[in-house]
């Protein structure tokens, strides 16, 4: 079954929180915060900093729009743009909502494929809850229950229940429900006040992640195996700026679902102008 060599390198990355293990597997990593914004305080900026070039990419004229926008092309058409927020007393996540609306348009099918599985995930939350099937983390102790395919495993920090198709593994403070039928995977958690959520379903997948801290430190990508009819696979994001703004905004469409230089040079850009 697919679920079962997902889940041992998922559950170790979780668990070291660093993708320490060995093998092929998902990798997630969370960067450790001992206190808000211990990376360093972020600048504030009135107008953005646009190199002719920036690894990958190179620039396409000048600023615009008073200096807070730059645009810039990336190997295979790939699009990166650079953007100054003011946030005027609004919060970051009003703006970065709507940068999330803009992107997505562009991965139309992938959006309606993972809306679709989120549902169907959120409705077999709560039958399992209704039916008194939600795991619980034992305070010591190790329980294991095998039957043929179906397996629960309990200990400290630690419970994972296989049934059929469905996995559910609880570990920390992440969650993750993945199903093999339907090539469907969600995780959620926050790991010393930093978020990370990846949701994916088939050929689509959305990961999103935010930093702990008052400053706005995040990121948000969208990938597509489809190419969307402009070509697109890959549209995203990554956001940094001090509590109150301006922050600073890279958005990236690429025509590759691998993230690649193109989304590290975008994270150059935004370095280079707030800081890290």
């Amino acid at each position: 079954m697919f679920l079962r060599p997902f889940l041992i390198p998922t559950v170790c990355a979780l668990a070291a929180l660093t993708a320490a293990c060995d093998g092929d597997g998902v990798r997630i990593s969370s960067t450790r915060t001992e206190e808000p914004d211990a990376k360093g305080a972020l600048k504030v900026v009135d107008a953005l900093q646009c190199p002719q070039t920036m690894g990958s990419l190179a620039r396409k004229g000048s600023a615009s729009a008073e200096g807070t926008i730059c645009t810039y092309a990336g190997p295979r058409g790939a699009e990166v743009t650079l953007h100054m927020v003011k946030l005027n007393g609004k919060p970051a996540s009003e703006a970065l909502r709507k940068f999330e609306a803009d992107l997505s348009a562009a991965l139309p099918h992938a959006m309606a494929q993972l809306k679709s599985a989120k549902a169907h995930a959120e409705a077999e939350a709560e039958a399992a809850a209704a039916a008194g099937h939600a795991g619980t983390l034992p305070k010591d102790g190790v329980d294991i229950q095998a039957n043929d395919e179906d397996a629960t495993i309990s200990m400290p920090g630690l419970h994972i229940e296989s049934k059929g198709d469905d996995a559910s593994v609880r570990i920390g403070g992440f969650h993750i429900d993945a199903n093999d039928g339907e090539g469907r995977v969600n995780i959620e958690g926050e790991a010393n006040g930093d978020n990370v959520s990846v949701q994916a379903h088939q050929d689509s997948a959305e990961i999103r992640t935010r930093a702990a801290g008052e400053a706005t430190r995040a990121s948000w990508i969208l990938t597509d195996n489809r190419a969307s009819e402009a070509g697109w696979r890959l549209v995203g994001y990554e956001a940094r700026g001090p509590a109150g703004g301006p922050i600073i905004v890279a958005t990236v469409r690429s025509r590759d679902t691998n993230r690649g230089r193109v989304f590290e040079d975008a994270k150059e850009l935004v370095a280079l102008n707030v800081g890290e």
